[in-house]
């Protein structure tokens, strides 16, 4: 019988995280088995192993929501994937295309959908892989499903973004940087936020016009909007509630705010009139179906993209790469080696 070492959360909390094996079986029908080579962070991830993503989550769950890996078994039915293949696995494994539902939102993994991606092994629907590109290499492939993909979204899907627009990308974590890439690749401006020269840095980097220092200026919507010139057409708000009030300041009257994150509280305080007198859009954005994923990554393959990847832990340290997400410590995307 296969077996898989998995890091579980038996109870909240990041020291109650523990490493185990657990059989796993045969592939059923309409099912694959995955030998999975490596997850990434999400802070997603932090929040359910904490207990603040869904405190009535069933325990012991497997955390993680992203990773990539080989093809290793089949079940009866499947021709989507072969042995063999290298795929990643799709957030919402039962979000194939359309709109979202209740149903759809259902399926995440590492949480609600189930177990997640800090195993050596796991049994999904052959309906949540997707084949990689062969110019996108496995081991990376793990840092697109959830950044990635909600970063696509923003930029591509929702936000809609055409050559010419201003972008303001707020910080460097996985989401963001993802974000300016895409912006820079559809002919954007981009505007960055952050909060070292370091980061800002890395910012200019992949393509960045300007970088602000929003702790040298925390009211810095009219610094954004001198910089842009008066005109921001979509800003990537993942600050939440310390954030939103300055983001719809600075969009332009029919511009689009893309609220993606919570870093700074869940519940926010903004100026209602001006998002009702400006007509600005505040769209949500939670990651994407699976077309669009597999849109993105026929993109990737065609115009390349530089997942920036902050750190490396193996599955022995995984524990040590959450601390480091919850430290605020990384720029970019946390990678957990599981081969």
């Amino acid at each position: 019988m296969p077996t898989a070492r998995v890091l579980e959360c038996p109870a909240f909390g990041l020291d109650h995280l523990r490493l185990a094996t657990r059989e796993i079986g045969e592939p059923g029908p309409g099912e694959v088995r995955l030998r999975l080579e490596a997850a990434s962070l999400n802070r997603r991830d932090l929040l359910l192993v904490e207990g603040a993503y869904n405190p009535k989550q069933t325990l012991p769950v497997v955390p993680c929501s992203d990773g990539a890996g080989i093809v290793e078994a089949v079940g009866p039915g499947v021709t989507r994937v072969a042995v063999g293949d290298r795929v990643a696995l799709h957030f919402f494994t039962g979000w194939i295309s359309g709109e979202p539902n209740a149903d759809k939102l259902a399926t995440a993994l590492g949480g609600p959908g189930g177990d997640g991606t800090l195993a050596t092994r796991m049994i999904v629907s052959a309906e949540a892989v997707v084949r990689l590109p062969e110019a996108i290499d496995t081991a990376t492939a793990a840092t697109l499903p959830c950044a990635a993909l909600t970063a696509w979204s923003a930029i591509v899907d929702l936000g809609r973004v055409r050559p010419g627009d201003t972008v303001l990308i707020q910080g460097t974590g996985g989401v963001s940087l993802f974000a300016l890439q895409f912006a820079v690749r559809a002919g954007a401006r981009v505007i960055g936020l952050t909060s070292s020269d370091e980061r800002a840095a890395v910012m200019h980097r992949l393509g960045a016009a300007e970088v602000l220092n929003y702790r040298a200026e925390p009211k810095w919507a009219n610094a954004v909007r001198e910089a842009a010139g008066g005109r921001v057409d979509l800003v990537v708000e993942v600050g939440g509630a310390t954030t939103l009030d300055q983001s719809v300041r600075c969009v332009r009257p029919g511009g689009t705010v893309a609220l993606i994150g919570v870093l700074g509280g869940n519940f926010a305080t903004f100026n209602l009139s001006l998002a009702v007198m400006r007509q600005v859009r505040l769209q949500g954005v939670t990651c994407g179906d699976r077309e669009a994923f597999e849109a993105m990554l026929r993109a990737i393959a065609v115009f390349g993209i530089d997942p920036v990847i902050d750190s490396r832990f193996p599955l022995d340290e995984a524990p040590a790469a959450f601390a480091r997400m919850k430290a605020d410590a990384h720029v970019g995307k946390i990678l957990i080696d599981l081969a």
